[in-house]
């Protein structure tokens, strides 16, 4: 099957919880699947039979989670082999994974920030097109939501512009994550998606977060997509334009219908700002 991604097109997280509803779901349901390869590399049995047919039913893009590319330790080079396996078995055209950094001494099971510096912005990029060549491939990286902030000597989103430039690859632009770090840090959305740099964006994420009684803005992926979340979406396809877009749900999984719901209005978003002849 042919597995490129059309830039008007809508996917879903695959998760293990959704398995049985995936795979007796309608052909066109969906565009694309996302799986993180790192929860799939050298898995066999039924999973690995159920992502093989999911996998050859619709294109799958993948996401990854442990590569650290912001951390201090090597990067892993038997982790980029097994990828990279993992992405030409699967025919995967758009591979991701986060601007940030994940390990220290051991895995530590979250995202961590970068500080924005120019240091980090050379050692992050560096990083970066090493994993590209070992790869062999481009990828985008995705701006990641946070709580702490490190030293800042830049603002996040020059800081996002010079990696992306200095380690020539693309963003995974994450909408959700920006709606929770714009009101969590008080930076204007606007001015933020002003200094991206429109080539470069390769696809959206969205997804749902949870507002705390004390106004905090909590990135959880386990509730539908907010309305200002949505709105960024449209902001940002007026911007940059129409591009693969995945609706993330981790947790608090509710049935199928409710996810295809969000999807579908993904592809009616992206048809209102697609011509009819270029969406076909």
């Amino acid at each position: 099957m042919d597995t490129t991604l059309n830039a008007c097109s809508a996917g879903l997280g695959l998760r293990r919880g959704l398995l049985p509803e995936l795979l007796a779901m309608d052909a066109g349901a969906v565009d694309f699947l996302e799986c993180a390869p790192d929860n799939w590399i050298g898995v066999g049995g039924r999973y690995g039979e159920a992502l093989a047919e999911l996998s050859a039913r619709w294109p799958i893009s993948a996401h990854g989670l442990s590569l650290s590319l912001g951390g201090t330790a090597p990067l892993d080079t038997q982790l980029l082999r097994r990828t990279r396996e993992f992405l030409d078995r699967h025919g995967v055209a758009l591979y991701s994974e986060h601007l940030s950094y994940c390990t220290d001494d051991g895995h530590l099971y979250d995202l961590m920030p970068i500080p924005f510096t120019e240091e980090a912005i050379g050692h992050v990029a560096a990083r970066i097109r090493q994993a590209q060549d070992a790869l062999g491939r481009r990828i985008a990286v995705e701006n990641v939501s946070y709580y702490a902030a490190p030293y800042q000597a830049l603002s996040e989103a020059d800081f996002i512009a010079a990696v992306l430039a200095e380690a020539d690859c693309d963003l995974l632009l994450d909408l959700n994550n920006l709606s929770v770090n714009a009101h969590n840090h008080g930076y204007p959305v606007g001015e933020f998606l002003d200094r991206l740099p429109r080539g470069r964006i390769a696809s959206y994420h969205i997804a749902g977060h949870y507002d705390d009684a004390e106004g905090l803005k909590i990135d959880t992926h386990t509730a539908a997509v907010r309305e200002d979340a949505w709105a960024l979406l449209g902001e940002a396809y007026r911007r940059f334009g129409v591009r693969p877009t995945v609706l993330e749900r981790d947790f608090n999984l509710p049935p199928l219908a409710e996810l295809l719901g969000e999807t579908e209005r993904i592809r009616a978003m992206q048809r209102a700002f697609v011509p009819v002849a270029e969406a076909a």
